[in-house]
């Protein structure tokens, strides 16, 4: 089955993103590889917002493991974006973000995709449960078909 948008209603939190003029590509968009970059930047930057990760002395870090992204409209600078941030799966220490990325305004997503991340000890990088912050931010995120997985 192809991949369809998604919906912005879908999405419970969203993140601004400024478009840079090195994003664009030769071709006039925004090159693949800055969408993975956008995924990134909205989930990190939510997490720390809410108190849940401390990117420089946090004993816990999330390691991605795996990452995928549909494309369907170009995005290119100077457009505003707007990226929608959900979670598909919570387990005990690992984490499906799935992030829309829209058009200002724009009812359905250019892009769409995922990623993984699994939660380690900073020294160790062995798996450890999710901290209890952390786990608190991301419930709200939930999408409602997961709860109760």
């Amino acid at each position: 089955m192809r991949a369809q948008p998604q919906e912005r209603d879908s999405y419970p939190v969203f993140r601004d993103i400024s478009t840079r003029w090195s994003d664009n590509d030769v071709y006039g968009h925004v090159n693949n590889v800055i969408y993975y970059s956008w995924f990134d930047t909205a989930v990190n930057a939510y997490l720390i917002e809410q108190g849940a990760l401390d990117i420089h002395a946090g004993q816990t870090i999330g390691l991605v493991i795996e990452t995928q992204c549909n494309y369907f409209a170009s995005l290119a600078f100077p457009q505003a974006v707007e990226a929608g941030i959900r979670v598909a799966h919570l387990g005990s220490s690992s984490v499906r973000y799935e992030v829309g990325l829209f058009a200002k305004g724009a009812s359905q997503s250019a892009a769409a995709g995922h990623f993984v991340h699994v939660y380690v000890d900073r020294q160790t990088r062995r798996p450890v449960p999710l901290p209890q912050p952390l786990r608190a931010a991301l419930q709200s995120l939930l999408r409602a078909e997961s709860v109760g997985e």
